[in-house]
C-alpha cells in the first residue's frame, strides 16, 4: 500500500472513529442511568472516551503528514502536491506553527474552553480545590459530553467540551494552513509584480473568517448582556460552520498562484 493510501485510511479511520464514539457516548446520556453503583463505571467509560479520541486526532494527524510526505516525493503535478510542497518549507512550517498556536489559543478563549471570570470565585462560588479537575459524564447531546472541567486559579479555568475540543484543532489546522499558503503567495505575488497581489494578501484575512462573527458576539454580548448567550453561542457556531468550508476550498485558489504552467510547484521546498 501507498503511503498516500495509508495516509488516507488513517484519516478516514481517525474521523469516522470520532463520529462512532460521540454516538456512541450519546447513549449514556440518561440521567436514570446514573446511580451511584453505576457511577464509577460511568466514569471509567468517560476516561476511555478521551483516550480513545485523542488517539484518533493523533491517527488523524499521522494520516495528513504521510499524505503529504507522499505527494512531495512523488512530484506530481497537482494542487494538492503544490500544497504540500509550500506547507512543508522550512518558513511555512514557522508560520503553520505560529498560526496553529496563536489561532488555537484565540478559539478556547471564544468558544468557552479557556475560562477566565474575575467576578467570580471558583472557591466561594463552586467550593472547587485549587488545582483540581474532574469530568462530568452527563447529560447533554452528542459531542457535548463528557465535559472535563479543570479549576487552575480561582479565576481560571478550563471546560473542555468535546465538540469544541474537535472544532479547534480542525479551524486551527486549517488557519494555519491557509496562513501559510497565504504568506507564500503574497511573496510570490510582489517579487512578480502580478495583479494577484491582491487576491494573496485577500488570503491573509480569508484564514480567519470566524473573527467576524466572535467579535460580533463579543460586541453584542458586551452591549446586551448575558439573555443573548444562546443567540450568540448559536451565531458563533454558524460562523465555523461557514468557516470550514471556506477554509478548505481556499488553499486550492491561493495554490493556484503558486503554480507554474506545466502544473510543477513554484517554490522549492527544501528552502
Amino acid at each position: 500500500m501507498s503511503k498516500t493510501n495509508q495516509g488516507k485510511k488513517l484519516i478516514i479511520i481517525g474521523f469516522s472513529s470520532i463520529v462512532i464514539l460521540f454516538l456512541l457516548y450519546g447513549r449514556y446520556q440518561d440521567p436514570e442511568l446514573f446511580t451511584p453503583s453505576a457511577l464509577e463505571s460511568i466514569q471509567r467509560i468517560a476516561l476511555g472516551f478521551y483516550i480513545t479520541m485523542i488517539i484518533s486526532i493523533g491517527g488523524i494527524g499521522y494520516g495528513i503528514y504521510k499524505f503529504q510526505k507522499s505527494k512531495i516525493e512523488n512530484q506530481n503535478k497537482d494542487i494538492l502536491t503544490t500544497i504540500s510542497i509550500v506547507t512543508s518549507s522550512k518558513k511555512s512550517r514557522k508560520i503553520f506553527v505560529i498560526a496553529f498556536i496563536g489561532y488555537g489559543i484565540f478559539f478556547s478563549l471564544v468558544s468557552g474552553t479557556l475560562v477566565y471570570q474575575p467576578e467570580i470565585n471558583f472557591v466561594t462560588h463552586y467550593g472547587a480545590t485549587i488545582p483540581s479537575g474532574f469530568i462530568a459524564p452527563c447529560c447533554d447531546g452528542p459531542g457535548y459530553m463528557p465535559k472535563i472541567i479543570v479549576y487552575l486559579t480561582e479565576h481560571v479555568g478550563l471546560q473542555i467540551i468535546p465538540i469544541n475540543l474537535i472544532l479547534q484543532v480542525i479551524v486551527s489546522y486549517l488557519v494555519a494552513v491557509n496562513s501559510s499558503i497565504a504568506i507564500n503567495a503574497y511573496t510570490m505575488s510582489k517579487k512578480s509584480r502580478s495583479a494577484s497581489t491582491i487576491g494573496a494578501a485577500t488570503g491573509l484575512f480569508i484564514a480567519c473568517p470566524t473573527c467576524a462573527g466572535t467579535f460580533l458576539s463579543i460586541f453584542i454580548g458586551t452591549a446586551s448582556g448575558i439573555g443573548l448567550s444562546i443567540l450568540l453561542t448559536q451565531l458563533q457556531t454558524l460562523f465555523i460552520g461557514l468557516s470550514i468550508p471556506i477554509l478548505i476550498v481556499t488553499p486550492y485558489i491561493m495554490a493556484k498562484k503558486l503554480q507554474n504552467s506545466d502544473g510543477s510547484c513554484k517554490i522549492n521546498f527544501k528552502s
